[in-house]
């Protein structure tokens, strides 16, 4: 083990991964070896959540440790300004850089799209290597390098990504460093090479759209395994706090195909409810490991003297399974902690520090967690959920909230494949007619995980309780988006 005095911390982020698409968590045709292995040296996660069922709002959750819902990144519409959260969030490469750590991100941002202000160079990243949009062609791919156009050369995108994240590692191993790592595999479109795809096809068990589902999550599971594989060539791999997760739980629904085919891609998700997109558990509930065998060192100060000096034992045992209840908010605090940062963001956290949690030393949580989505304006008890202990509160969602307009579908498709640019933003408010919300359930989710018993009938007074707290979070977030200068506004 090299003993580089700090702590380097590397954040991998998969796109729609669910819990029955890893072979950890019991699937016995998917192939990820590296994620396996991964999680026998180090913590599962079991009850680790998302911000969001949604893309760009899971991902600003992540980034500020705060609720997307106060920052402004409500949904995926680039074209809308949706998808980015306010310039006053700091994020988790703002902490970093600040207290002497080289940052770098490579692959999917969709936190701001046709504003500089918002580009990942201006929002703490020193270097960046991706696309800034909500998805991407994985052959006739168009990414940048911090502002420059790259255009797609045969190669597939996720090994473009991969070899990004491994330069990365390669040009700063002797320096600390933050590096964010997010893949858009395995989202749509659904495309592998041939010969990944072909070992499922021959299986015979499978329709042609989860053979290449599986052959993607292969190769991103590969290139997990290249990016460890640096670090322990340059001696870091002990030293090195590795985080995996994904954004959110995976699309079980329709896809169609480049050949015009549409197909299922049904399949278990770990015996949860849901997939991405909803807040039931197979939307927010997702695969999470993380290793760090070496632990806390002395983190290595910046010249402003802002990193930690002291030395004390992190060391997370290896082949452990954490049950307590972690989430995306947790990261920012979690993983500034780890590596001895004691720069503070300028507004007010929704998750802690859950490192004692990790190590065995405590079992404290937040044990209140909230999520709302759809589109556009959030609309109250629509696709809304809140934990509280054991107890899960859930509103189903309304069919029209969630519905994309087709102007901004048309966007969407437009802007796959198209370097950044900047434009106006559109502004104007949404005219829409969405119908009363459903009735609430109310879940025991320690003992139904699947959600599958429904106990509001019998439990009154506890899912009146829980409505309240749901309806309070709901204003109060929502008054603190409105009072934002830089975010969507629109009304319905």
């Amino acid at each position: 083990m090299a003993a580089v005095g700090y702590t380097n911390v590397v954040l991998v982020v998969a796109d729609g991964l669910g819990w029955g698409d890893v072979g950890y968590g019991g699937n016995r045709y998917a192939s990820t070896p590296v994620l396996d292995q991964l999680a026998a040296d180090g913590l599962v996660l079991s009850q680790h959540y998302t911000a969001s069922p949604g893309s760009a709002a899971a991902r600003a959750g992540l980034l500020t440790g705060r609720y997307s819902q106060r920052t402004g990144a409500l949904s995926g519409e680039s074209n809308r300004g949706l998808d980015r959260f306010s310039l006053s969030e700091a994020t988790l490469a703002d902490l970093f850089r600040a207290a002497g750590y080289a940052t770098g991100m490579v692959g999917k941002w969709h936190n701001g799209l046709f504003d500089l202000r918002y580009h990942p160079n201006r929002r703490g990243f020193d270097e960046f290597l991706g696309f800034l949009n909500g998805g991407s062609d994985y052959f006739d791919w168009v990414i940048e390098a911090n502002g420059k156009p790259i255009y797609a050369d045969g190669r597939y995108l996720t090994d473009v990504l991969t070899e990004g994240a491994v330069d990365f590692v390669d040009r700063h191993h002797q320096e600390p460093f933050f590096l964010y790592v997010a893949y858009n595999a395995p989202s749509r479109p659904l495309q592998a090479p041939e010969a990944e795809v072909r070992a499922w096809r021959e299986m015979a068990r499978f329709n042609e759209a989860l053979c290449r589902l599986y052959a993607m999550i292969h190769r991103l599971d590969s290139g997990v395994g290249r990016i460890l594989e640096a670090l322990a060539y340059h001696g870091l791999y002990e030293d090195t706090l590795v985080l995996f997760t994904s954004a959110n739980g995976p699309w079980l629904g329709n896809e169609r195909l480049g050949d015009g085919r549409t197909m299922r891609l049904d399949r278990d998700n770990g015996g949860l409810r849901g997939m991405r997109g909803d807040v039931l558990e197979g939307g927010i509930r997702v695969p999470t490991i993380v290793r760090w065998p070496a632990g806390l060192g002395t983190v290595r100060p910046s010249a402003a003297g802002r990193a930690g000096q002291n030395r004390m034992d992190g060391r997370l045992n290896a082949a452990t399974t954490v049950d307590a209840m972690t989430h995306f908010c947790d990261w920012l605090p979690t993983l500034t902690a780890a590596a001895g940062v004691t720069t503070r963001p300028p507004n007010a956290l929704d998750g802690i520090n859950v490192l004692p949690v990790l190590q065995g030393n405590s079992d404290s949580v937040i044990e209140k967690r909230f999520w709302q989505a759809n589109r556009y304006e959030p609309v109250p008890n629509c696709n809304a959920a809140m934990r509280d202990g054991p107890w899960k509160l859930y509103w189903p969602a309304i069919p029209a909230a969630m519905a994309q307009l087709p102007i901004d579908e048309v966007w969407r498709r437009g802007m796959v494949g198209v370097p950044h640019f900047e434009t106006t933003i559109d502004s104007a408010p949404i005219r829409r007619s969405v119908s009363p919300s459903g009735n609430p359930e109310l879940y025991r989710i320690d003992e139904d995980p699947s959600e599958k018993l429904n106990l509001a009938l019998r439990f009154p007074d506890r899912l009146r309780a829980m409505q309240q707290d749901l309806e309070r979070w709901f204003e109060e977030v929502h008054a603190e988006r409105r009072a934002l200068p830089d975010v969507w506004r629109g009304t319905r």
